[in-house]
């Protein structure tokens, strides 16, 4: 397992300088915070470490929670996100 236990990254993250508030609204509101997340350096680990440790409010990684528990209920064997994510990033950037 990579471990996202090490949360460094958090501190790379393009929210950096925003209000942490600002993550945990809700309806058409999230959507809107979400494109904060869009161009994020760290968005991968913030997903990973997200649905890892099955955090139940907010967005993080560019994901709702609605969008994550999806996520959990259909892949509920996955222990390591990051892994998964990263496996995923790589097929779509044809590596």
């Amino acid at each position: 397992m990579r471990g996202t236990d090490d949360r460094s990254w958090a501190a790379r993250g393009a929210c950096t300088q925003l209000d942490p508030d600002g993550f945990f609204v809700q309806g058409a509101d999230q959507q809107k915070i979400k494109i904060a997340c869009q161009g994020c350096p760290v968005r991968m680990e913030c997903l990973a470490d997200a649905l890892d440790n099955r955090i139940e409010f907010g967005v993080w990684g560019g994901m709702t929670e609605r969008e994550r528990r999806r996520l959990l209920r259909q892949h509920p064997d996955v222990e390591d996100w990051y892994d998964v994510l990263g496996r995923t990033a790589r097929r779509a950037a044809g590596g």
